[in-house]
């Protein structure tokens, strides 16, 4: 973390509304995108990320580590969109509202993979494991989207969920399996 955002970070905690408007402007960009991939619609992520900055702004007393900042908005963002995603599971499972997928996302998705260069294929195939990764359990698509789709290391991951790295490694093992032995099926 730069320092100017240590600064801005430290600010924040003591009340300065212009550090924590700055944050936002600086930090939502992420916390969107990671709200649209675990929730796969853009009204889902929009109360993600909405809810996640009034969480934050509320729990900034909570932040001890001021390095650890991304890391405590991540994991605030991803336990609301697990809490969410948990609560419309129990009323009930729609896979319709869920396909739309932005071009973006679907060439992040697409980009690491090694297929013909045609559009309509690549798609095709982000689209079946789009679903893939719909499919899993809440805490594992959470793992899987910030590790093999962000990017972020396993620590960086275990940080950001409040949990061991054991269990970032065997979530990502246990969803890995899982995905490929859907895919397989799709393919």
């Amino acid at each position: 973390m730069t320092d100017e955002i240590k600064i801005l970070v430290e600010k924040f905690t003591q009340g300065d509304q212009s550090a924590y408007t700055e944050l936002v402007r600086r930090f939502q960009k992420r916390v969107y995108v990671l709200a649209y991939r675990m929730m796969g619609n853009h009204i889902d992520a929009d109360e993600v990320t909405q809810e996640t900055f009034v969480r934050i702004y509320e729990k900034r007393h909570e932040l001890k580590t001021i390095s650890y900042f991304q890391s405590f908005l991540l994991r605030v963002a991803s336990n609301y969109a697990i809490d969410l995603l948990r609560r419309r599971q129990k009323r009930f499972i729609s896979i319709e509202d869920e396909t739309e997928m932005l071009p973006s996302v679907q060439a992040e998705l697409v980009e690491n993979i090694a297929l013909p260069d045609k559009d309509l294929e690549n798609a095709e195939l982000a689209e079946i494991i789009k679903q893939a990764i719909d499919r899993l359990p809440p805490r594992q698509k959470i793992t899987v989207a910030l590790h093999d789709v962000e990017g972020y290391t396993m620590t960086e991951v275990a940080m950001t969920l409040g949990c061991p790295e054991a269990t970032v490694r065997s979530n990502l093992h246990i969803a890995r399996s899982k995905l490929k032995k859907w895919l397989a099926k799709m393919l």
